[in-house]
């Protein structure tokens, strides 16, 4: 267990705050999309939480990132610049293989779920730059969307191509999709279903129903990687 201080609590959006925390030179390995056990330093029990950086991002900027839901458990005021806590892990197989032979990389993403997903997709994209990938994004409204001029910097720069909806905003603003992840969605974004690699993560429905709808449209059993987050206990 590494005890480390925070660097600062930002906003990623309206209902959720990302997190940095100093390595303070220790060293801290892990592979993206896993998770670590953190909270305030000295209590008794620490929660699991997604790393949302890669171990690239995370080594060049000496830290690592949460994101974190502000209606998953309580308060942030501990975390304050300077304060301490305590960072256990890391944990889970939510994680890419070593290579990558499929032709496209789906990630699928929803609320909190985009923080591993964060993790994964900046590896991908540093570690296989040929190849093509896409993101599937859903959120309840389009102010809950976190890390969006960054996946937008990625879609200018061709290298990305990110679809998002939401499923409650009445909005008239929003001009994107709406509704649940459902299949008018992925036929818009499978382009290669036998040869898609598929990492999902989010609330269990999506998930469930989501890795129901891929198989129906082609893709593999074993090219759909999951992992679903309970809001009361895991983000």
């Amino acid at each position: 267990m590494l005890t480390l201080p925070v660097t600062r609590l930002e906003i990623a959006s309206i209902r959720q705050r990302l997190l940095t925390i100093d390595l303070d030179g220790q060293t801290f390995d892990y592979l993206a999309g896993q998770a670590a056990l953190m909270g305030p330093h000295g209590q008794p029990t620490r929660r699991p939480y997604s790393i949302a950086c890669s171990p690239e991002r995370s080594k060049e900027m000496g830290a690592i990132q949460f994101l974190i839901a502000l209606d998953g458990g309580g308060d942030l005021d501990w975390a304050t610049p300077g304060a301490l806590v305590d960072v256990d892990g890391p944990t889970g197989s939510f994680t890419l293989p070593t290579a990558i032979e499929a032709a496209w990389v789906l990630f699928v993403a929803g609320g909190t779920g985009i923080a591993p997903v964060r993790a994964m997709l900046d590896h991908t994209l540093r570690r296989h730059p040929l190849q093509r990938v896409s993101l599937l994004y859903s959120t309840r409204r389009s102010d809950e969307f976190a890390f969006l001029d960054e996946l937008r910097a990625h879609e200018r720069e061709g290298r990305l191509e990110f679809h998002q909806t939401v499923t409650r905003d009445e909005d008239e603003s929003w001009e994107g999709k709406r509704g649940r992840i459902g299949r008018d969605h992925f036929e818009a974004v499978l382009h290669d279903p036998a040869s898609t690699l598929c990492f999902l993560c989010g609330p269990p429905a999506l998930v469930v129903d989501s890795v129901a709808t891929l198989r129906l449209l082609g893709v593999a059993e074993d090219a759909i990687r999951t992992e679903e987050w309970i809001r009361s206990t895991s983000r």
